[in-house]
């Protein structure tokens, strides 16, 4: 997390994990319920995950390929 490739990928498998989560009916109202505060991180992210999930995944695609290959 200290280098900015290491902030994008850990703010994309945020993204990715609380979309996922937002699947699963018990663990979406509990975790991802409130909507202020510091649950509301993950309820954001949920949000932006499943809105632009086309974006997300050619984002994940990509940095994959970074990290891979490029790093």
């Amino acid at each position: 997390v200290y280098s900015l490739d290491g902030l994008l990928v850990f703010g994309l498998l945020l993204v990715c994990t609380c979309a996922y989560l937002r699947k699963v009916p018990r663990l979406k109202a509990w975790l991802l319920s409130e909507k202020r505060g510091v649950w509301g991180v993950f309820y954001k992210a949920a949000v932006i995950g499943t809105r632009l999930h086309v974006a997300v995944a050619v984002s994940c695609i990509l940095m994959a390929f970074y990290v891979l290959v490029v790093k």
